[in-house]
């Protein structure tokens, strides 16, 4: 799933190539894609776009105060072209949902798999999209006070604080797994526990991890953002592979439709935790 530096990395993509052109025309392959009908995407033709930006995990295209907005969710992808086909995607055929023509180049949302969840909105202002009104603040601005805030009182686990974007915005299950093993917390421990030196682990690796996956996606075109994201991998992905820092074997914990990764002599105490959605640590 595309979190806040590939997000930010794809925005700024946009900046560069889609500002100041104007959009010809919107192809929606798959109706679906669109979670608002007023105003229709039509509305968009001839618009200039004006700014790119990111709100989360959500891309936002400014088009003169009209907004398109989009949620890759977790298959999906913008496909930039600088030769893109005049010719429309055929509906309910292959990965392309919308095609956005800007005059010989544009893009495609695309999204592989049989899930269908990539989601695109067309509204007058970023807040209207129910996802983005709910959204906690960022976790790149964040300092430590707001870390401390938004962590007192939880008892929910931390790994599933940190991925719970109306609690903390922009970090998925990837970036979780780094930022908690660069902290050498326990992704099971209780959020609202951390001592006042863990949460100061927990925000400096934070902003460490998230402002060096920034830098190194903004270097990449987005046809190269995904292989960026997994070579920057430290323990996510990484299952039975040695953790860097000490080389003990990287674990996993499964659930129904994720896992997460993390290293037990780092993260631990050299407990390794049960593989199932309840569980503590082993005795």
């Amino acid at each position: 799933m595309p979190e806040l530096p590939e997000v930010e990395a794809l925005a700024q993509h946009l900046r560069d190539n889609a500002v100041g052109r104007t959009i010809e025309r919107i192809d929606v392959a798959s109706m679906s894609v669109l979670k608002t009908a007023s105003p229709p995407w039509t509305e968009l033709h001839g618009r200039a776009v004006t700014d790119a930006v990111r709100h989360g995990k959500y891309l936002d295209l400014d088009c003169g105060g009209l907004h398109l907005v989009c949620h890759l969710a977790r298959a999906g992808w913008l496909r930039w072209s600088d030769s893109l086909s005049p010719v429309p995607p055929k509906p309910g055929r292959g990965p392309i949902a919308l095609r956005v023509h800007l005059g010989g180049v544009g893009f495609d949302l695309t999204e592989a798999g049989t899930q269908k969840k990539l989601a695109a909105w067309v509204v007058a202002a970023p807040a209207e999209v129910p996802g983005i009104a709910k959204l906690g603040p960022d976790a790149l601005g964040l300092d430590l006070a707001g870390l401390t805030e938004v962590l007192a009182g939880r008892t929910e686990r931390i790994k599933t604080l940190l991925t719970d974007q109306s609690a903390l915005s922009g970090i998925g299950n990837a970036y979780s797994d780094e930022i908690l093993h660069a902290a050498k917390l326990s992704p099971f421990a209780t959020a609202g526990k951390l001592d006042a030196a863990a949460v100061e682990r927990l925000h400096g690796s934070m902003q460490e991890i998230l402002q060096d996956a920034v830098a190194r996606s903004l270097k990449q075109d987005a046809a190269r953002l995904k292989a960026e994201k997994r070579s920057g991998m430290r323990v996510h992905a990484r299952t039975g592979l040695p953790c860097p820092v000490c080389g003990d074997a990287v674990r996993e914990v499964s659930f129904a439709d994720r896992s997460m990764q993390y290293c037990p002599t780092c993260q631990t105490g050299g407990k390794p935790l049960a593989d199932r959605r309840l569980s503590r640590l082993l005795k």
